[in-house]
């Protein structure tokens, strides 16, 4: 009773919501890297919000059912093809065994969620299944998947189809504006260096992963070039001494020693990761009272989002 990995594309991932209350031995969240799209697909097969789904990035992942279930994929847009016919995504399927799924590589934003009825049956390592490289932590060997790689599963035939309509799906585009609560490392940058990091255009490098977010600009300079080394928080934005910001993502390290600007939202740290190298980002400050309405107007949003019945498959 499982999906079995035919091909696994570029970096296909098991996470759950990801490794909590383990910084104090040196091991990171890891987690979905988009989390709104991990909790819509979690939401579409009426699961619940920690089961362990699969993250594809950049697409290319083929599955060969081996049992009767509900499947959904959401984030970038991404061809699904079961069977060899195209599937809408933000959509439960049924599919049986002997079926075929196929996601084809991302044309707009660049990570997927795959999910079944209940997720994926995987021991859990310190808590989760959340995969970090890393670490050789969670998934199946602490590994990204590979051809042959048995994903066990649940069957299922009862549950409910369900599907996001298309006008509440997210966009994925090449811009971005990420809000930052400043943080009191911000003192050690000149008003002049505040101004150029909040005004600037950044662009996306080539060295943007799970860890972090690394973007090319105007470099920023402070009064200091290192800290003594501290617990880093996900969206913390780092100054390291060549001046170019690095938004650090889920599998950031737990310490840091590179001063830092403030702390990007988690919402938009979420959409951030969504954007390709050569995407555009603009900062914005906002206050930590600012923060909180928008995560609290978020999660309200996200329990409240309505889903409706697909068409007959």
């Amino acid at each position: 009773m499982s999906l079995r990995v035919r091909q696994p594309g570029l970096l296909s991932l098991l996470q759950d919501r990801g490794r909590f209350g383990q910084h104090h031995l040196g091991l990171t969240t890891g987690g979905p890297m988009d989390l709104e799209a991990f909790l819509l697909c979690q939401r579409l097969l009426g699961n619940d919000p920690n089961c362990t789904l699969v993250e594809c990035s950049f697409g290319g992942l083929e599955l060969d059912v081996e049992t009767d279930t509900l499947l959904c994929v959401t984030g970038a847009e991404a061809p699904l093809l079961i069977n060899g016919q195209p599937r809408d995504l933000w959509t439960g399927h049924r599919v049986q065994g002997g079926d075929r799924v196929q996601l084809g590589h991302a044309e707009h934003g660049c990570r997927n969620y795959i999910g079944v009825v209940d997720g994926f049956a995987v021991t859990p390592q310190f808590g989760s299944t959340a995969t970090v490289l890393r670490e050789g932590l969670g998934g199946l060997r602490g590994e990204k998947l590979a051809p042959g790689d048995v994903l066990p599963c649940r069957p299922d035939t009862q549950r409910q189809r369900l599907q996001l309509a298309a006008a509440e799906r997210p966009r994925y585009g090449a811009q971005l504006t990420v809000r930052v609560v400043p943080g009191y490392q911000q003192a050690h940058f000149p008003r002049l260096q505040q101004r150029r990091f909040y005004s600037s255009p950044w662009t996306v490098s080539q060295r943007a992963d799970r860890m972090g977010y690394r973007l090319e600009g105007p470099p920023i300079k402070g009064d200091i070039t290192g800290i003594v080394s501290e617990g880093i928080c996900l969206g913390a934005i780092q100054v390291p001494a060549d001046g170019q910001p690095i938004v650090l993502l889920n599998d950031r390290q737990t310490i840091g020693g590179y001063p830092k600007l403030g702390a990007a939202l988690s919402v938009d740290a979420a959409r951030m990761s969504q954007l390709r190298p050569g995407a555009t980002v603009h900062f914005a400050a906002i206050s930590p009272h600012a923060a909180h309405n928008a995560l609290h107007l978020q999660h309200w949003r996200m329990r409240q989002i309505p889903l409706q019945s697909p068409p007959e498959e």
